[in-house]
């Protein structure tokens, strides 16, 4: 038994098991490393952040006393229960809030006795004032803790993102990989830190790594649109331990508390959301439909069997779509029928078996010998990187010929307000590589007229304008985060071309992710638009649970999906870890559809 424990027990009886658990200031000293509050060292620390790119930010090495933090790291890992959590945005194995230690009867405490004593250091007033000096940031909340642990094994990741939630001041991690050993750059888990283009854009490429070792803290100051950030994905069969945490402003009745201040950070927070949303200028690929002209739509309106096709329109398909989607009454009927109960179709083997082969074999050689471009400077024409990373990134091709420096404010606003303005046209975009322009021709094909056609036999919609991009997302670096759509009703089509998928163990597991999932988002109705908007940092996931999943779809190879999809529902592809066997490839398609004039008037009804 401990002199502690002794003590507890002298003063409140032989069965009170409650701990004494406040430690005075010489104890709080003693649980770091003793140079922290030298001031020489805090006046170079703070230097170094004030100085820092590509915003405030640094780190304490040896921060803790080396026996208290080997001591919590046992302890986590021997009585912490830790929750597999994985949402469009992360994968992480992680403990519940450590905000009530200090509630727990001896029973519960007794197990973590080191891990209370580390919690109560981090936010006892010596620690906070040391880093509200070193941060420049006002001063800290030692009432308003935010603390859990964190395991990322291998495939675990957080994607991009600032912080910004709450009255979160600083942020913070403490790293406790296994000690007297190097946690090496290759191992992944490093954290990075992106630039930004303009407040709420971050750069698509990270300015600055940090590869974490035993017992170094880093930290930056939460900066709305500015601390962007991410965890890179854990390569190899290993165990990143830490413990992330937040500092806050102070609370009512601590020193440093502004009344008002509270309400006006998260009022700014909200404003700067919703001014992201106006900056969709620097979206792109930009979800805009090319509309069709009434000539065209005409085309549509009145197609409906199949003997309407020409020899020329099949001849035409039959380069493409595999045979039986063609001329099989019965099967186009009971597709149709099935589309109309489920809004849901999957066409397996959609491309004909000659053509799928080739197309196979082009993407196969391309992924197994041509190094895949990561950086913005090494992507070629005609490929482009969807930006911004908080809300996705991938490779696409758009139809479009002109290529541009996604870096710079200046060139983006070139793009969208000064230079030449030009339709899709697949036509017109060449490439010097043979799988290109196999794509493109696919491509050309999802936009023909006829192929609009077939889609009026299997889903009765009539289209009125569309947006086809080819897409790539490669290992270790692209995904799409949960969206909504701003049109009432799409209908959406992925034509799914990843070769490595041939064999199904590949990807179905998920494991590796790069899967396609459609949610319901609980909204839809008007009634709880505001509360959901609030609500729309990438930081933040709406989870429904189980029952909010109404799709999901592996990596395949030639399959198609169609999907009729409503502004209710939310939309993600999965990130593609870095030891996925290859890159997702496919074709995304998005259609308008024409409204009924009763449906449009219903429409004109609600907004009024």
């Amino acid at each position: 038994m401990t002199k502690r424990q002794e003590e507890t027990q002298d003063s409140n009886g032989p069965s009170s098991k409650k701990l004494n658990i406040n430690f005075n200031k010489e104890e709080i000293k003693s649980f770091f490393n003793q140079k922290i509050f030298d001031e020489t060292f805090q006046d170079n620390l703070q230097t170094e952040i004030k100085e820092s790119q590509p915003y405030r930010w640094g780190h304490f090495t040896e921060l803790v006393d080396d026996t208290l933090l080997r001591q919590v790291r046992t302890e986590v890992l021997h009585e912490i229960a830790f929750t597999k959590k994985e949402t469009d945005i992360y994968k992480v194995f992680q403990s519940g809030d450590l905000a009530n230690l200090s509630g727990l009867n001896w029973d519960d405490l007794s197990k973590l006795p080191s891990l209370y004593k580390l919690r109560s250091a981090i936010y006892s007033q010596q620690f906070r004032d040391i880093v509200s000096k070193v941060c420049g940031c006002g001063k800290l909340s030692g009432v308003k803790t935010d603390m859990s642990i964190n395991v990322y094994n291998k495939g675990c990741h957080l994607l991009t993102h600032d912080d910004v939630i709450d009255t979160r001041r600083v942020s913070f991690i403490l790293y406790m990989p296994e000690p007297d050993k190097v946690w090496h750059e290759r191992y992944g888990g490093s954290l990075r830190l992106f630039d930004s283009i303009v407040p709420n854009v971050p750069q698509t490429d990270f300015y600055q790594k940090f590869t974490p070792q035993f017992n170094q803290m880093a930290f930056f100051t939460v900066q709305p649109g500015l601390s962007f950030h991410d965890v890179e994905e854990v390569r190899e069969d290993r165990k990143r331990l830490s413990i992330q945490g937040w500092f806050h402003i102070p609370q009512p009745g601590e020193d440093g508390f502004i009344e008002g201040e509270e309400e006006s950070i998260i009022g700014k927070s909200t404003l700067q959301l919703l001014q992201s949303k106006e900056l969709q200028e620097f979206d792109f690929p930009k979800l805009i439909k090319n509309e069709f002209d009434e000539i065209e739509i005409k085309h549509y309106e009145e197609f409906e069997n199949v003997g309407q096709f020409t020899k020329l329109d099949i001849d035409y398909l039959s380069k493409f779509i595999n045979k039986n989607y063609l001329n099989n009454e019965s099967l186009i009927k009971n597709l149709s029928e099935s589309f109309l109960n489920e809004s849901i179709l999957e066409l397996k083997e959609f491309l004909n078996e000659d053509y799928a082969s080739t197309l196979r074999e082009l993407i196969r050689h391309e992924e197994l010998n041509v190094k895949i471009p990561i950086k913005v400077d090494e992507i070629s024409q005609p490929w482009k990187c969807a930006i911004p990373p908080h809300k996705h990134r991938f490779l696409y091709i758009d139809g479009k010929s002109n290529n541009m420096d996604i870096t710079s404010a200046e060139s983006i606003n070139f793009t969208n307000s000064i230079g030449p303005q030009e339709l899709p046209n697949f036509s017109q975009v060449k490439s010097e590589k043979e799988v290109d322009n196999k794509l493109i021709e696919l491509s050309r094909f999802l936009k023909s007229i006829v192929f609009k056609k077939w889609l009026k036999l299997i889903t009765n919609l009539v289209l009125v304008g569309d947006q086809v991009l080819i897409r790539r997302f490669r290992p270790g670096s692209d995904f799409i985060l949960a969206t909504k759509q701003t049109e009432d009703l799409l209908l959406e089509a992925t034509l799914n071309l990843t070769p490595s998928a041939i064999n199904p163990k590949n990807w179905e597991s998920g494991e590796f992710g790069g899967y396609e999932l459609c949610m319901s988002s609980g909204g839809g109705d008007g009634e709880d638009d505001e509360e959901n908007d609030e609500e729309d940092d990438p930081a933040i996931y709406r989870s429904n649970g189980d029952d909010s999943v109404l799709f999901t779809n592996q990596c395949q190879w030639n399959s198609l999906t169609l999907v009729l999809r409503d502004s209710s529902v939310l939309k993600f592809i999965k990130y593609v870890s870095i030891n996925a066997k290859g890159s997702r490839w496919d074709i995304s398609c998005q259609w308008n559809i024409q409204q009924d004039d009763d449906e449009e008037e219903d429409e004109e009804e609600e907004e009024v």
